[in-house]
């Protein structure tokens, strides 16, 4: 039986459009904001400020700037980015397991669920970390080695990370005890791998973060308790399925270097509005039951179970920028001298 529409119905619609565009001129705002506008923080990854003048001068780049050691190193002083990279792999490792196990015993229409899609996004994550941070270790030794010197590996983090608002320049002066610079084009190839990746893998990471706590919770606080059924019982697969996703995203944030401004609360919203679209285009089809109560049309309640799943994507962002907020504001008191704050 194909989707019946309710004239309430429209307004379930409308809500999830005005979210998806609202979510569009955000990102249109501050993602693609221009780089000339001086009240801009260069907090986007699609375009960032030079990192040199045409004198030769390195500049500090402003807070809040996603450079390319961001992505694979650590916010903890003499801790190797090994162990960040062990920790994605090993990561996504277990997380494949658990969803491999998921597809096995419940088949791949299990997709419908939106656990499983944010699982498999979480998935993403840590699979493109892991390529990334492998890549990050294995070029680092390689990239500052120059001709006339070797330049300290993490001299542009240091940079990053303490930058100033105001512009910092540094221009090489002598051989001994001077940063040797790269060459011009070698720098932009950098800043341009490092745009695309730290995008995509910023992108991935704060959509999942999201997602992850917003499953988690529906899961534990609402379904389980009120809803428990042969379709959400809990088991091992079920109590994994929805605590290892948030629990090994933290764990990475507790290690990774990656900032979490609230914009890309943006993507988020994005992302669930994308999966509600994809139920009805199903039920559309004909698919007859629904995976979560809260999403169907037939009753005259839905516009406001609707708007209360719009309203929710802030609070669950909110906790994990709170957790993000926590560790850059409480570590740095407890280890001063092993912790480095992200942004």
């Amino acid at each position: 039986m194909a989707l019946v529409v309710y004239w309430y119905d429209f307004v379930c619609f409308g809500i999830v459009g005005v979210a998806f565009v609202g979510s569009l001129w955000v990102l249109w705002r501050r993602e693609f904001a221009t780089r000339w506008d001086g009240k801009t923080i260069y907090e986007s990854l699609l375009l960032a400020g030079s990192d040199s003048d045409d004198d030769g001068l390195l500049q500090a780049l402003p807070r809040n700037h996603v450079g390319s050691s961001q992505l694979w190193t650590t916010c903890w002083i003499g801790l190797h980015p090994g162990w960040l990279l062990a920790t994605r792999f090993f990561s996504f490792l277990i997380l494949a397991g658990f969803l491999s196990w998921d597809i096995l015993e419940y088949d791949a229409s299990i997709f419908v669920y939106y656990t499983e899609w944010t699982f498999a996004l979480v998935m993403v994550y840590f699979g493109l970390g892991t390529i990334i941070s492998a890549y990050g270790c294995w070029v680092s030794p390689r990239q500052h080695d120059t001709r006339n010197g070797e330049t300290d590996p993490f001299f542009k983090r240091d940079v990053e990370e303490n930058g100033t608002e105001a512009s910092v320049n540094y221009r090489e002066k002598e051989i001994k005890g001077s940063t040797k610079l790269q060459s011009r084009p070698s720098q932009e190839a950098i800043r341009q791998r490092a745009g695309f990746w730290g995008y995509l893998l910023q992108t991935v990471y704060q959509t999942c973060a999201g997602a992850a706590i917003l499953t988690d919770i529906v899961f534990w606080c609402i379904l389980l308790p009120f809803m428990s059924n042969t379709h959400f019982g809990l088991n091992l697969l079920m109590g994994c399925m929805h605590s290892l996703n948030a629990g090994f995203l933290i764990l990475d944030t507790i290690l990774n270097s990656l900032p979490f401004p609230w914009f890309r609360l943006a993507y988020f919203v994005m992302w669930s509005s994308i999966y509600v679209v994809f139920q009805w285009v199903i039920h559309a089809c004909g698919f007859t039951w629904w995976p979560y109560p809260f999403l169907e049309l037939n009753t005259p309640w839905a516009p406001l179970w609707y708007l209360a799943l719009a309203v929710v994507h802030i609070p669950c962002y909110g906790l994990y920028a709170l957790i993000v907020k926590a560790k850059n504001s409480i570590l740095p008191k407890w280890f001063p001298r092993a912790f480095v704050r992200a942004y």
